[in-house]
């Protein structure tokens, strides 16, 4: 397995060392380090140095096919959605042909000519004619789900935007969904005597030649903060420890905080530092200029921009928000922390995720799932909505009734609000279709209506339900409320992961 490519299935290294980034299927924000006698799963990505790898399982023994298999059972146990307005008109037409023979005998029966005996039968049928009825919902759906197509929402089948009204919990993936999936620098702290510019420009420097995670974004943010860096010698790198190499005539290190190079107690702020990244779920690296540690970075998943204004905006909808994660408990709090959320399950597996989604709705909730991984597929399947970001895996977008296309996560939001104004208009549509109906076949079996009027009026029905429903077509979602979030939120890491 060469760096970059995906491990090709199931399998144990035999031969070299290397990072895997296993977000895609377990939800770890932080690549893990392998070397000989690990065991590595297939569709990870091989992020470091290159591996050798036997296999140990193929075809439908692999963990990912037996995730597939789950969502495809999830699936298979879906109960269809039941449209009120098709039950509502499978009773009405009856009972309204019932009225029309009723009217026809009665008057025939009390004398009346048989012209005006039929006339006021035809003007029941005509005016009780179900188009109103029959249009209410599919229209107000069809609009709706177009509207939503414009606002970056594709929405499977107008049954998901029934669904999504009724739902009252909402259990969001952290890597890839609330968090960015990417790593970045957080924080730097230094010792006496080092500016926070001195010790990222010289470590930026030395990762700019390493190929793992961790180093690229060391680099990148180097270049951004302190423009073009110098050149390295010497460069060095011990796969899961670090790297090192010469800079402007200084030797410099970047490496864990466990190196056993380093000393065994580190100055105070770098050692608070080291300790908070790690309560915090995230990466710290060492910097060590000529033989001193001189400062401490701290890599992190930042959260993805507007996470925090959707939990608010959710919660203030009235749905209780829930954080469920393959992550660590460590990462799992911090984003937790600083988005609010109460509920929180951490080192999931698929097939907990699902178990956890089950049990939600045993309990009576209404579950709608966020994610973006193949490891959330089964939850997305399992739950009464799965909603997947375009952004992530297939399986994911498969086994989800609703994609999120615009990279927002407050798409949710909008989707939410955008369904319960839909079954407002539905609401609207059956109740005048529905008035309509008790006002005027009274009037036509009385023969105060002709059939010419009762036609008139049965279009003027159909036409208000359809214009009702297209005002679907310019609705706007509105931000809603004005709280700010506080502060900058944090980024989540698995302490002691990485290098």
């Amino acid at each position: 397995m060469r760096p970059g490519e995906r491990v090709a299935t199931d399998g144990v290294v035999v031969e070299g060392g290397s990072a895997l980034d296993l977000s895609l299927l377990t939800g770890e924000s932080v690549p893990v380090e392998v070397g000989p006698g690990d065991a590595v799963a297939g569709a990870t990505v091989n992020v470091g140095g290159a591996l050798v790898v036997r296999a140990t399982a193929v075809g439908a023994d692999t963990r990912l096919a037996r995730i597939t298999a789950l969502v495809v059972d999830a699936q298979a146990g879906k109960a269809r959605a039941q449209r009120l307005a098709d039950a509502a008109a499978g009773v009405f037409v009856p009972c309204v042909l019932a009225v029309a023979a009723a009217v026809l005998g009665f008057w025939l029966g009390a004398g009346a000519a048989p012209q005006a005996a039929v006339t006021a039968a035809v003007a029941v049928l005509v005016v009780a004619c179900p188009c109103a009825l029959g249009l209410a919902t599919p229209t107000a759906l069809l609009a709706a789900t177009g509207r939503g197509a414009e606002l970056g929402v594709l929405v499977r089948g107008p049954e998901v935007l029934e669904s999504l009204r009724r739902v009252d919990t909402v259990v969001m993936d952290k890597t890839g969904t609330l968090t960015t999936g990417r790593m970045e620098l957080a924080a730097v702290a230094t010792a006496d005597g080092v500016t926070e510019e001195e010790a990222l420009r010289l470590a930026g420097a030395v990762e700019h030649r390493s190929e793992h995670p961790i180093g690229r974004a060391v680099a990148a943010a180097a270049r951004d903060r302190c423009g073009a860096l110098p050149a390295v010698g010497g460069f060095t790198a011990a796969t899961g420890l670090g790297v090192s190499g010469t800079v402007e005539g200084r030797a410099v290190r970047v490496v864990r905080p466990d190196d056993p190079a380093l000393p065994p107690v580190l100055a105070p702020a770098l050692a608070e530092a080291v300790t908070a990244a790690g309560n915090a779920g995230r990466t710290a690296a060492v910097v060590e200029l000529d033989g001193r540690p001189a400062a401490v970075l701290t890599v992190g998943d930042t959260l993805r921009s507007g996470s925090w204004r959707a939990l608010h905006r959710l919660r203030a909808l009235g749905l209780e928000t829930v954080l469920l994660t393959g992550d660590g408990p460590g990462a799992a709090r911090a984003v937790a922390a600083a988005l609010g959320i109460e509920r929180v399950h951490a080192a999931a597996s698929p097939e907990r995720k699902a178990a956890v989604v089950a049990e939600l709705r045993a309990a009576g909730r209404t579950v709608a799932v966020v994610g973006d991984g193949v490891n959330d597929a089964v939850a997305l399947a399992s739950a009464d909505l799965g909603v997947a970001l375009a952004s992530g895996s297939d399986a994911a977008i498969g086994a989800a009734g609703l994609t999120l296309v615009r990279d927002d996560i407050e798409a949710v939001v909008d989707a939410v609000r955008l369904a319960r104004r839909t079954l407002a208009t539905i609401r609207a549509n059956l109740l005048w279709a529905f008035g309509y109906n008790v006002v005027l076949i009274p009037l036509a079996a009385v023969g105060l209506l002709n059939p010419m009027l009762a036609s008139v009026a049965m279009s003027l029905s159909s036409l208000l339900v359809v214009g009702n429903s297209l005002r679907l077509r310019t609705w706007q979602p509105g931000r809603g409320g004005s709280a700010r979030q506080p502060g900058r939120g944090g980024s989540a890491r698995r302490p002691g992961a990485g290098r």
